[in-house]
């Protein structure tokens, strides 16, 4: 079995969703010694955003320049780092109630009419399926319930990219109101991190080998 993990946090020491990312790859390969793991840290090396000259590359058309064939060459290698994956692990900090832009550069080059979807007379299809997805994510505040949900950007904005593209097996996992003092963030790491177990627990053994 082979898991693409993706981190987005610019926290490279403390950060809450980092920590819980490699507990569940900890466990995965405890489930799986064999298991191949890919890392792409959009923080550490982040994925360019898009600008005027490269955008022709990776949206469909011809490129002509250096810069469009680079864009393109980026695309195509973290497609081929999705495709090769069975499960795939994303750890992502709510940031301004969304997602870290370096995330979002990195949805821009992997969303790709003709590679991960395409259209068709009954609308979009996502073509990357049969795979299982783990979003952890991490929040200041509380946001999957009450009134500030109104406010979560970050959820809706993960499952609505993941599913255009085929990923519709996603599970959420929350730490959340680690702003809220030591004692809540301690509640919210134990809390995901028991998540993150029956996640891995409820695996089948043909999503990951004995």
């Amino acid at each position: 079995m082979r898991v693409l993990v993706i981190n987005s946090s610019a926290d490279l020491t403390n950060a809450v969703s980092r920590r819980i990312v490699k507990a569940a790859v900890e466990r995965l390969a405890d489930r799986d010694p064999q298991l191949e793991i890919d890392v792409r840290d959009v923080a550490v090396d982040p994925v360019p955003h898009l600008v005027p000259g490269t955008i022709s590359g990776v949206r469909g058309g011809a490129e002509s320049t250096a810069e469009e064939a680079a864009a393109r060459a980026l695309s195509d290698t973290l497609i081929d780092e999705l495709r090769a994956a069975d499960l795939v692990v994303i750890g992502v900090p709510m940031y301004n109630f969304g997602v870290p832009t370096v995330l979002r550069s990195w949805f821009d080059h992997v969303l790709r009419a003709g590679e991960t979807f395409r259209y068709s007379e009954a609308g979009p299809e996502g073509l990357l399926r049969g795979k299982r997805v783990l979003v952890v994510e991490s929040r200041g505040g509380l946001y999957s319930e009450g009134p500030a949900k109104v406010a979560d950007f970050q959820e809706p904005y993960l499952r609505q990219l993941l599913g255009f593209i085929g990923l519709t097996d996603v599970t959420f996992v929350r730490a959340e109101r680690i702003g809220f003092g030591d004692e809540a963030r301690d509640a919210a790491i134990v809390s995901a991190l028991s998540d993150v177990d029956g996640w891995v627990a409820g695996l089948a053994l043909t999503d990951v080998a004995a």
